[in-house]
């Protein structure tokens, strides 16, 4: 199989069909094999039976139905895993997204990228309330990640089959799949795409969801930086906050031993004591963090690196 669109529904009745037709107008021009997977994740407004019709009429479709409603993210994951395309192409059910732009998308990452990503670069959204808050998070996790992209909340992305199905994906990552590719060595490059209005359905975004970026920002972070090496942050936390601990009480005896003034209820001396305790803690979970890492890769054979190619 040439390329398998994976896209998720989470109650997008009114979208399925259009969204479709769209699909396989853009692709079905002899070109290429492809599947269009779709993954029901526990919608209740009678999307799975559309989805049903859909692939009643068109053999070239598979429908996965989750148990229930998990998440983007999740019903993102189960598609790529089921997906078999030595391209995979991610998709919004909502047709903000124009199908018609992934051709391009297939061309460009012919040139030798692992991944291209969609910049909605006239973006139909409320500035106040979407497009305001996607621009500060896109300058800030790509100052954290160092993989600077416009436009890090557009689904639509084009990459290798096989990297697609390396990616282990949970929480809200597939936003950050381009950092999850940039940590494994791809190379990344970023495209202009067409976004337009929603039409039909509701939003699914709120401002919680923000909060749940942010958190797993902080574990792609860790994770990109730290995943083999605990010890270099738990550590240097631990000795720098032991350190000054134990500069705290010792200046502090050496101002008892020296000018007998009691020191017992000044609150500085319980500052050390706390530093110093806190430090050998972080070392101390960086040491028991080494020992997961080495149990997590050794006893399953996970190798800490990704071989490209051998001549």
């Amino acid at each position: 199989m040439d390329l398998s669109v994976v896209i998720p529904i989470f109650n997008e009745r009114d979208n399925i069909r259009p969204l479709h037709a769209e699909v396989i107008g853009a692709l079905d021009d002899g070109k290429r094999s492809f599947e269009v997977i779709y993954v029901d994740d526990g919608s209740s407004d009678g999307s799975f039976a559309e989805l049903e019709a859909v692939a009643a009429a068109d053999a070239r479709v598979r429908v996965i139905k989750l148990s229930r409603n998990f998440g983007q993210t999740a019903a993102m994951a189960a598609g790529i895993s089921h997906s078999t395309g030595e391209d995979v192409a991610l998709l919004d059910g909502d047709r903000q997204n124009d199908p018609a732009d992934i051709p391009q998308m297939i061309a460009k990452r012919a040139e030798g990228y692992d991944l291209v990503a969609g910049w909605r670069w006239q973006r139909r959204d409320a500035w106040l309330s979407r497009k305001l808050p996607s621009m500060i998070a896109n300058r800030f996790i790509g100052l954290s990640t160092g993989v600077k992209l416009h436009d890090y909340g557009c689904t639509l992305k084009v990459l290798r089959g096989d990297l697609a199905r390396s990616l282990r994906l949970y929480g809200e990552m597939h936003r950050f799949i381009p950092v999850l590719v940039d940590d494994l060595g791809g190379r990344i490059v970023e495209m202009q795409v067409h976004h337009r209005p929603r039409t039909a359905g509701e939003s699914k975004y709120g401002i919680s969801r923000t909060v749940r970026v942010i958190l797993d920002l902080a574990t792609v972070k860790f994770l990109s930086s730290y995943a083999t090496r605990p010890i270099h942050v738990f550590g240097v936390v631990g000795m720098v906050s032991t350190f000054t601990g134990l500069l705290i009480v010792g200046w502090m005896g050496a101002v008892r031993i020296y000018t007998g003034n009691p020191i017992g209820d000044r609150p500085i001396v319980l500052l050390g004591i706390l530093l110093t305790i806190m430090g050998l803690q972080f070392v101390t979970m960086g040491l028991l963090g080494e020992l997961l890492v080495r149990t997590y890769h050794e006893s399953q054979g996970k190798p800490v690196y990704r071989v490209e190619k051998v001549l």
